[in-house]
C-alpha cells in the first residue's frame, strides 16, 4: 500500500516532508489542498511501511 491513486508520488512525498517539518495534519492539508483524512492515511502508511511508494 501507499498513496491512493490520486495523489502522484511527488505529492505524497511533499506530505512526509512537510510532516518531518513539525507540520500538524491540518496545516498540511490546507496547504496541498487535500482532505486531512488523506494527509493522516499517508503518514500512517508511511509510518508504517517506511515509503510512500506503491507495491506492484
Amino acid at each position: 500500500m501507499g498513496c491512493s491513486q490520486e495523489l502522484s508520488a511527488f505529492k505524497c512525498g511533499t506530505v512526509i516532508g512537510y510532516h518531518l517539518c513539525n507540520k500538524s495534519i491540518h496545516e498540511i492539508s490546507l496547504l496541498l489542498n487535500i482532505p486531512w483524512s488523506t494527509v493522516s492515511g499517508i503518514i500512517t502508511k508511511w509510518k508504517q511501511l517506511g515509503t510512500t511508494a506503491t507495491q506492484p
